[in-house]
């Protein structure tokens, strides 16, 4: 989608402070970092979020880019101490771009609830 900023970023169009990538998704950090760690994992594939995923790619999709994700926790130093992943879904989730994405969120306690 010519109009999706994680579609740019994943074409090169836009440049992203990355730290992975995989033929299926693209890791990297986010511009307003809630945590000392936290890296945004998005998938090639634009699916809107995670209500797209109900079907088999759509569950590929989704299932590299938590593996890309645990991947890039391992690499950033943060699995053995803990990470937080979260998909917002919609408006009311919290979700601002209308691209499915997974934070990656550690380097500190997280708390619960978180908000």
């Amino acid at each position: 989608m010519s109009d999706c900023i994680f579609c740019r970023i994943v074409a090169g169009e836009i440049p992203a402070n990355e730290v992975a990538r995989t033929k299926d998704a693209v890791a990297f950090r986010d511009l307003n970092p809630q945590a000392p760690t936290h890296v945004l994992v998005v998938p090639v594939a634009h699916l809107s979020n995670a209500a797209a995923t109900d079907s088999d790619e759509g569950e590929r999709v989704v299932g590299r880019a938590v593996r890309l994700a645990v991947q890039v926790a391992a690499q950033l130093g943060i699995a053995e101490s803990g990470y937080r992943l979260v998909m917002n879904t919609g408006a009311d989730g919290g979700q601002s771009v209308g691209h499915l994405h997974v934070h990656l969120l550690g380097g500190r306690k997280m708390t619960w609830p978180p908000g």
